[in-house]
């Protein structure tokens, strides 16, 4: 709607020329858009002119803040604190041809410690990335990268379309032998 407006605007020749500085050009609708103001936002980081809201206050931007459906609700004293409580998660990723785990900080959502079947050092010495031996191997080198990062605890929730068991089994049974502390938390 507003590049129709725009241009059947500049079609009609309604533009302003700023006096002493013919090049710069400053836009003024005919339309009832705006209510026919001479609108000139700044300049944003790209160099790129950002059109302006509907309310005229703030530049337009593409990525508007998430509101919460209930801004009212009430947040547990257990949500408040479980992120500093039990600060590390692990998160394990297995596909057909490799497997992947990493140790994340839930407060500033850094990663701490990862180990995958694709980095070099472990793919040479595996014969295949993707079965139990390669998932016990992950899990013994994200212990080693931990404990160098003086992790020692951490919780692990499974996806929903994962079941603890098999190859997932593998990487945590493997932390837990390598001497990670791995909190679960099964539905």
């Amino acid at each position: 709607m507003l590049k129709n407006v725009l241009s059947q605007s500049w079609r009609r020749g309604a533009h302003v020329l700023r006096e002493g500085h013919p090049a710069e050009a400053m836009y003024a609708c005919s339309s009832q858009f705006h209510s026919g103001q001479v609108l000139r936002s700044a300049r944003s980081f790209f160099g790129v002119e950002d059109f302006m809201d509907e309310d005229n206050s703030k530049p337009y931007t593409y990525k508007k803040e998430k509101r919460s459906k209930n801004p009212h609700k009430h947040i547990s004293f257990k949500q408040r604190t479980i992120a500093h409580m039990e600060p590390f998660t692990l998160d394990v990723f297995i596909s057909k041809r490799f497997v992947s785990a990493s140790l994340t900080h839930r407060s500033t959502c850094r990663q701490v410690a990862v180990a995958g079947t694709n980095s070099k050092d472990v793919k040479a010495a595996l014969m295949s990335r993707s079965d139990v031996p390669a998932c016990l191997s992950v899990g013994r080198f994200l212990a080693e990268r931990a404990k160098e990062a003086d992790v020692y605890a951490c919780t692990y929730t499974p996806r929903e379309r994962d079941r603890f068991e098999g190859k997932i089994r593998a990487v945590v049974q493997s932390l837990i032998d390598n001497g990670i502390h791995v909190k679960l938390y099964l539905d």
